[in-house]
C-alpha cells in the first residue's frame, strides 16, 4: 500500500549530478541569487563527525547560506529514504514559512524517488529482521550477503554494489520482511502512476565530459587522502563507531580505515577510491538518467540553468 501525504504546492529546485562535479558551487550560486536555503540529499552528509571524507560544505558557507540535514544522526545510527522524506518534508515546510525556495541537492537518487513519489508502507522493517542481518555482515562478510541479494533480488543485487552496505543490508532487509524483492516494490510503485508530492518542481542536472569528470574525481580524491582525513577516521574509531558500520563503509571512511589499519599504504588507498568513485559517479547518472526527467546542464554553461530557474519561478508567481 502506498503511503500518500499531501502534495507540497510551493515552488521546488532539485540539483543533481554524480560526485564530484560541482554541486556545492553551482548550489551557492542558486541560493544566493535566488534566496534559497538548502536540503542536502546526501547519504553520508547526514553523519555528524565525517567531514572531509563526506565533503561537507563548510561552516562558512552554512553561514552564507542555511543548510538543511547535515549533521543530523551519529554514525551508527540508521537512515533511509522514509526518515528522508519526513526530514525534507519539514524542511520544506521552514523553508517556506520564512519566504525561501528550497534547493534540494546532492546524489542520493533513491531519496528524490521517494520524496516525489511517496513510500509503500511495507518497506518498513522489523527491527529483529535488521539486527540479524546486521550481525550477518559482521560475521559472513559484504560479499556472502551481495550473492544472497544476486539470488533473492537480482534486479537489486545488479543495481547495488557489494560495498554499498547500506542499501545491501536494505534490499534484504526489505526481501525478507515482506518476501517480496526491492526491485518489485519499486515497479510497483512506479506502476501506481503516482502523483508526484513535488508539484511545483525544477530538476536540474550537471554534467560534463566523462574525462573531465575522472579528473575531477581524482583531483578531490588525492586531497581528501591527507593526513587531517586519517586524523577524522581515527577519531572516529576512537569515539567507539565500528568499522562495520554502515556509514565506516563508505566510499573513502573504508579506503582510509585501510590507511589507519595498515592493510594499505596511502598510495594503494588513493588508486582505489579513484577507481570506486568513478564507478559509484556512473551508476548514480545512470541512475538519474533512466528514472527522473532532469534538464542537463555543462558545468562550463552553469548560466543556462540560472536562466531555466528565472523561467520556471516566474511561472510560478
Amino acid at each position: 500500500m502506498m503511503i500518500i501525504a499531501e502534495p507540497i504546492t510551493t515552488p521546488v529546485l532539485v540539483l543533481v549530478g554524480p560526485t564530484a562535479i560541482g554541486k556545492t558551487d553551482l548550489s551557492l550560486r542558486i541560493a544566493a541569487e535566488f534566496g534559497c536555503e538548502i536540503i542536502s540529499m546526501d547519504s553520508m552528509q547526514v553523519y555528524r563527525y565525517m567531514d572531509i571524507g563526506t565533503a561537507k560544505v563548510s561552516k562558512a558557507e552554512r553561514q552564507q547560506v542555511a543548510h538543511h540535514l547535515i549533521d543530523i544522526i551519529d554514525p551508527d545510527e540508521q537512515y533511509d529514504s522514509a526518515r528522508f522524506v519526513h526530514d525534507a518534508r519539514n524542511a520544506i515546510n521552514m523553508i517556506t514559512s520564512r519566504g525561501k525556495i528550497p534547493l534540494i541537492t546532492g546524489g542520493t537518487g533513491l531519496y528524490l524517488h521517494a520524496l516525489i513519489n511517496g513510500l509503500f508502507d511495507e518497506l518498513n522493517v522489523k527491527d529483529e529482521e535488521r539486527e540479524v542481518l546486521r550481525s550477518r555482515l559482521i560475521n559472513e562478510g559484504r560479499e556472502a550477503l551481495h550473492q544472497e541479494l544476486l539470488q533473492v533480488d537480482p534486479d537489486s543485487g545488479r543495481r547495488i554494489h557489494k560495498n554499498d552496505t547500506q542499501r545491501l543490508l536494505r534490499g534484504l532487509e526489505i526481501y525478507y520482511s515482506t518476501g517480496i524483492p526491492w526491485s518489485e516494490h519499486l515497479q510497483k510503485q512506479a506502476q501506481a502512476g503516482q502523483r508526484s508530492l513535488l508539484t511545483k518542481v525544477l530538476n536540474l542536472g550537471l554534467t560534463c565530459d566523462r574525462k573531465l569528470l575522472h579528473n575531477r574525481i581524482k583531483a578531490r580524491s588525492v586531497s581528501i587522502m591527507q593526513v587531517e582525513f586519517k586524523h577524522e577516521v581515527e577519531g572516529l574509531l576512537e569515539r567507539g563507531y565500528s568499522q562495520d558500520a554502515p556509514s565506516m563503509r563508505s566510499i573513502g571512511y573504508r579506503h582510509m580505515h585501510a590507511c589507519v589499519t595498515g592493510h594499505w599504504d596511502l598510495e594503494t588507498a588513493t588508486d582505489a577510491l579513484i577507481k570506486d568513485t568513478k564507478r559509484y559517479a556512473k551508476r548514480q547518472m545512470t541512475w538519474f538518467r533512466q528514472h527522473l526527467e532532469v534538464r542537463w546542464h555543462d558545468i562550463q554553461c552553469t548560466d543556462k540553468a540560472l536562466a531555466d530557474i528565472t523561467t520556471f519561478l516566474q511561472a510560478e508567481q
